[in-house]
């Protein structure tokens, strides 16, 4: 089981991690605006490893048997590596190349209130709330805690979708045979 968690963790980690250096060094089509979109586009593509991973572990090692605890923990540990691997490549990315992004997400969202007709007392508090954030944000063991929190529940989700999918119980014979 290690070794197809480690694999299928580490190509699920390559596959988000190097999104983001796409995404930092030719910029996403249309910018900020679709940049979560593509994001979470390439978790779910990421962590399709977990049905593949879950899946052969079942048909090539378990003997074509495997319970749902057991399936959710093969997609679990998939999640926390290729999670680790996102968060790293966003640090990194963020730290040496894009450290102006809060800046720029800001005044994304400030011309979209903006373009809505807010008040401006709604847009000065936005403008506050997002500079309090910008400053939490330099801090590390933030940022990587909100990093950890965009990806986790993606993963977590399709965990449990996949061991709920490829559960599969002995069958009668297997069990009377045994």
């Amino acid at each position: 089981m290690k070794k197809i968690v480690l694999v299928h963790g580490i190509i699920a980690g390559l596959i988000v991690g190097l999104w983001i250096v796409v995404i930092v060094s030719v910029k996403s089509p249309g910018g900020l605006e679709n940049g979560m979109f593509y994001g979470y586009a390439s978790m779910l593509l990421a962590f399709s490893m977990i049905f593949v991973a879950v899946k052969k572990y079942r048909d090539q090692q378990s003997g074509g048997v495997i319970s749902f605890g057991k399936a959710f923990r093969i997609g679990l540990y998939i999640t926390l590596i290729a999670s680790t691997i996102y968060v790293l490549a966003w640090l990194f990315s963020f730290y040496n190349f894009i450290p102006d992004y809060l800046e720029k997400y800001t005044a994304m969202e400030i011309e979209k209130m903006r373009l809505a007709h807010a008040s401006q007392a709604a847009i000065d508090a936005e403008a506050a709330k997002m500079k309090s954030f910008g400053e939490m944000y330099k801090n590390p063991f933030f940022n990587a805690m909100m990093t950890y929190a965009e990806i986790l529940p993606v993963g977590l989700l399709v965990s449990l979708i996949c061991a709920f999918i490829l559960k599969r119980k002995p069958t009668s014979q297997a069990v009377g045979a045994a």
